[in-house]
């Protein structure tokens, strides 16, 4: 759906109650911000995003320029306050490939340069074919890089904090392009470190092989590695994939999966048996 079709003529306000760089200096700044919003009507479910509007004036007269973000926090709120949420934003720039210049990011400047106290409008929550089964036994397998980690975050805390009798294989293949670049796995936050513990779940990373040319985070080879336990997952009938990120994942992802496949043409037939079953579901930007 094109942004332009989404209905933002009932926002709602939200308040920044904090705002945590949550990578360090020397790389890219991304930061976790968390929005108080006291009305009674706003409910969400994990995978979904809301919309932030940024106020103009914008190019082409607009009077807002609404961007999606994914909400890293699960249904019962950021540290089970119900009345607020999160996101996980990295500031970013845009080369003109006109001019060569470089230009902010509008909504994610917009976010980052907010202080606590400041008063911003949303809309939304959008989306329902991101969300996590209700059968504790089935099987997750997540596939994000970047900001792409924000909804594993909130189906990680709904199903281990929340419910408690999950049962079922989760494997998170999270890339970045170094160490550095791990949202919640580092020194900065480490939420997603305490699901270690956790019998059925499994974390396995991937980073850039040439992370000074910006080539991005090799998750391709990472679930090659492992490429035994993702097709047992993929062929039992309580699998469900998702998988978040830049929108170039998904053709690195059909590629290695058709291998395991034995050809593209298998691999998309059960691709789409996956799709029909409502067992795979996709978050792409940029």
């Amino acid at each position: 759906m094109n942004l332009t079709e989404y209905d933002i003529s009932h926002p709602y306000q939200a308040v920044v109650s904090s705002s945590e760089r949550i990578t360090p200096e020397s790389t890219d700044e991304v930061r976790h911000i968390t929005l108080n919003i006291a009305s009674a009507t706003f409910n969400y479910l994990e995978g979904q995003s809301i919309g932030v509007l940024v106020p103009g004036p914008h190019e082409f007269g607009n009077e807002y320029h609404m961007r999606l973000y994914s909400i890293a926090s699960s249904r019962q709120g950021e540290g089970q306050n119900m009345s607020e949420i999160s996101l996980c934003v990295r500031r970013c720039f845009y080369i003109d490939e006109v001019s060569g210049e470089k230009h902010p990011g509008v909504a994610s400047n917009y976010l980052c340069d907010l202080k606590p106290g400041a008063k911003i409008d949303i809309v939304g929550p959008y989306g329902r074919q991101f969300l996590a089964p209700k059968d504790p036994e089935s099987h997750l397998l997540m596939i994000g890089v970047g900001t792409g980690i924000a909804p594993f975050r909130a189906f990680l805390k709904h199903i281990y904090n929340e419910r408690g009798d999950w049962k079922g294989k989760v494997r998170l293949f999270y890339g970045a392009r170094t160490g550095m670049d791990k949202l919640y796995f580092n020194d900065k936050n480490d939420d997603l470190v305490n699901y270690y513990d956790e019998g059925t779940f499994k974390a396995i990373e991937a980073f850039s092989l040439r992370p000074h040319f910006d080539d991005p985070a090799d998750l391709a080879t990472a679930v090659k590695v492992h490429a035994a336990e993702v097709w047992e997952m993929l062929l039992a009938d309580k699998s469900y994939v998702y998988i978040a990120g830049l929108s170039s994942l998904e053709a690195q992802m059909d590629e290695v999966l058709s291998e395991m496949a034995g050809s593209p043409e298998a691999w998309q037939d059960k691709k789409q048996d996956l799709i029909d079953e409502h067992r795979w579901s996709t978050l792409f930007y940029g």
